[in-house]
């Protein structure tokens, strides 16, 4: 008996280690979402493709492996666009399955079909690879090319579709190959490289290790984590590798908003690069912070994409391989010869722990409402020691930088498209990812919240160990902010108010979560306390300053040198 196509994809999918499907159940993958759940795949149908999408991404965040997500044809696929372009922009390898009619309804010279556009071109752009299966033994050789170019290089997503006339048809076929039959798995930099590397790093007097949001999407935190320790230096974070690293924790530095983490990068004479672009919020490694000693300063760069070495700046070795890979080389190549703790690195270690203590103390306290930066420590302070930290929204976002008083070792955002309302589906895809574990901790807005607010019934109905801790001050803050800066006061502001009687935590009642509604920041800490008791998916509705929100923003300035430096 053959096998059917819709089958033979779910098989090719297993054997990269996936086994969770994002989608709505329309009618064109009814069989498919049937045989994954037969087989005891994880099947989630969230109320909009878009969040079907982020989710996807977040599993691939949490896991290392490829997300799989699917979209019903017409209208299906075009909900899913938004989450497309995300995971491009994030490197992020999603592979979105998408239905068309039947390919003799597409030939036909007619007007008016039902649920019908030309798909494919529409969304190659925002994918690495696109194709559709049109014939059912194309099945292994399109999948294998999607899983290849999604995993290779600079990771990112692609797009299958396949027309109706070949979902149910059959295939002859032997078993599925293993991964490393048709794609690159693990790479490794070439030996001569990797002793060069090393030689740099036993040399160097003040290294320092960038870390960036690869590492902790290839899931290598334990072997950069035996690097950070042979190197025994500072490890500096990009805005977008926020994850601390278990055993590392207090020798972790934020890139631009740690004084600890400037003076290590201004007096580098060695950078190790892992799992970054390089890009406008590091300043490509070369201004800003980094121009003082940029004409000396060694630079070993560790990258799966060749075409990408150079690009932002000169490097003196590269290293082009998989973290997975690439990382476990260096550990072994500099294992008998450790370095000794960089001259300052304790006194780096108290300043910035210093600046943490500071920070909570500095937080304007007393407040009705609640200033920003109080709500951003007292929430981070109640954040479970254990548990996956997902942020959202602009002004938000910004506070956290600056006021966050939780070191989570997985922390999921969107640092690079800042697409807003990817909180509640990243949140409910790393806990599915998670097999709802640990404990969830979104920190959010109001005006991100409100993008996929209906996915809070879906962590409910999945019985999720989430808590959303939701800013609320009834503005688009950052964008009120940019209207002040902007014109005189009183200045316009079309558009970013509504109305001041929104409840989150009634909406999150009538979803099947729990709620509790904040007015004092004493309050904040024991009502996540008990939204986490409650042992279903929370929302924690905390009253914030709309003033301080917008007008307030700490170290907006340096923010503002992302884009200042990428136009120069």
């Amino acid at each position: 008996m053959g096998v059917p196509v819709y089958q033979r994809i779910l098989d090719l999918f297993e054997t990269e280690g996936v086994n969770t499907l994002f989608g709505i159940p329309d009618p064109n993958f009814v069989h498919m979402f049937v045989e994954a759940e037969r087989r005891g795949w994880t099947v989630v149908s969230p109320h909009h493709e878009e969040s079907a999408g982020f989710m996807a991404e977040a599993v691939s965040r949490m896991t290392g492996k490829p997300g799989l997500c699917i979209g019903t044809l017409g209208p299906g696929v075009a909900n899913l666009a938004g989450a497309m372009m995300c995971a491009k922009v994030e490197n992020s390898p999603v592979v979105y399955l998408g239905g068309q009619r039947a390919r003799i309804t597409e030939r036909r010279v007619r007007r008016g079909r039902i649920q019908f556009v030309r798909q494919e071109g529409l969304f190659a752009p925002s994918v690495k690879y696109s194709a559709s299966i049109e014939y059912a033994d194309q099945t292994d050789e399109i999948v294998h090319e999607a899983l290849r170019r999604a995993m290779s290089g600079t990771p990112g997503p692609a797009y299958i579709e396949y027309p109706a006339h070949v979902l149910l048809e059959e295939l002859d076929v032997p078993d599925p190959l293993p991964p490393s039959a048709y794609r690159l798995v693990n790479q490794t930099a070439g030996a001569l490289e990797v002793a060069e590397a090393a030689t740099l790093i036993r040399q160097a007097e003040s290294p320092i290790l960038l870390v960036g949001h690869g590492v902790h999407t290839s899931r290598t935190a334990e072997s950069v984590k035996a690097l950070a320790d042979l190197m025994a230096c500072p490890v500096i974070q990009t805005s977008g590798g926020t994850s601390f690293i278990a055993g590392l924790e207090d020798r972790t530095f934020p890139y631009g908003f740690s004084p600890a983490a400037v003076e290590a990068v201004v007096t580098s004479d060695l950078c190790v690069a892992l799992g970054t672009e390089l890009g406008e919020p590091v300043h490509y490694g070369k201004t800003r912070h980094w121009a003082d000693n940029n004409a000396t300063r060694k630079w070993i760069y560790v990258e799966q994409d060749p075409t990408a070495i150079g690009v932002n700046r000169p490097v003196d070795v590269a290293l082009v391989g998989d973290l997975r890979g690439v990382v476990p080389q260096l550990v072994d190549a500099l294992r008998e010869h450790p370095r000794q703790p960089s001259e300052n690195l304790e006194r780096w270690i108290k300043q910035d722990a210093d600046k943490l203590a500071e920070s909570a103390d500095s937080a304007p306290s007393g407040k009705t409402p609640i200033h920003p930066a109080r709500f951003v420590v007292e929430a981070t302070k109640a954040f479970p020691s254990d548990g996956i930290m997902v942020r959202d929204g602009g002004a938000t976002v910004i506070f956290q930088w600056t006021y966050s008083q939780a070191k989570p070792h997985d922390v999921l955002w969107n640092q690079n498209f800042g697409h807003l309302g990817t909180g509640l589906p990243y949140a409910v895809g790393a806990s599915v990812a998670d097999g709802a574990k640990r404990p969830v901790m979104l920190v959010t807005s109001d005006s991100s919240f409100l993008f996929h607010i209906a996915e809070l019934e879906t962590a409910a109905r999945l019985k999720l160990p989430l808590v959303c801790v939701v800013g609320v001050d009834h503005q688009w803050g950052l964008e009120v902010g940019v209207y002040k800066r902007t014109f005189e006061q009183p200045s316009p502001q079309p558009g970013v108010h509504w109305s001041k009687h929104v409840r989150f935590d009634k909406i999150a009642e009538g979803l099947d979560c729990h709620g509790e509604y904040v007015e004092k920041e004493e309050e904040i800490g024991p009502a996540i306390k008990r939204a986490y008791a409650s042992g279903r998916t929370a929302v924690v509705h905390v009253c914030i300053d709309p003033k301080a929100n917008s007008e307030e923003m700490p170290n907006y300035a340096e923010f503002r040198t992302w884009y200042a430096e990428g136009t120069q």
